[in-house]
């Protein structure tokens, strides 16, 4: 059976990054008994697009998301997602 070190207490973050750059987690921890986590609450990471659309088109979604009282991003989101059938 593999010793499984203590994690040492740390000061800052900073020291705690620099341990964890500088050592194997599996001395420290039984990855053989770790499970599988959701953490559904998360806010997604974004990527910044850009996207041309015809004028008449970019005006109606504006018009629209101003009716929803949304910014019209927003409402590209909503659109997609939906017709994605994601999340």
């Amino acid at each position: 059976m593999k010793t499984i070190n203590k994690i040492p207490t740390f000061k800052t973050e900073e020291e705690e990054r620099i341990f964890w750059e500088t050592h194997d987690s599996s001395e420290y921890l039984d990855w053989s008994k770790a499970k599988s986590a959701r953490f559904a609450h998360l806010k997604k990471s974004t990527q910044t697009i850009s996207l041309r659309l015809p004028a008449d088109m970019l005006e109606a979604l504006k018009v629209k998301a101003n009716a929803l009282d949304i910014p019209y991003q927003s409402l590209i989101k909503v659109l997609l997602k939906k017709e994605l059938n994601i999340g």
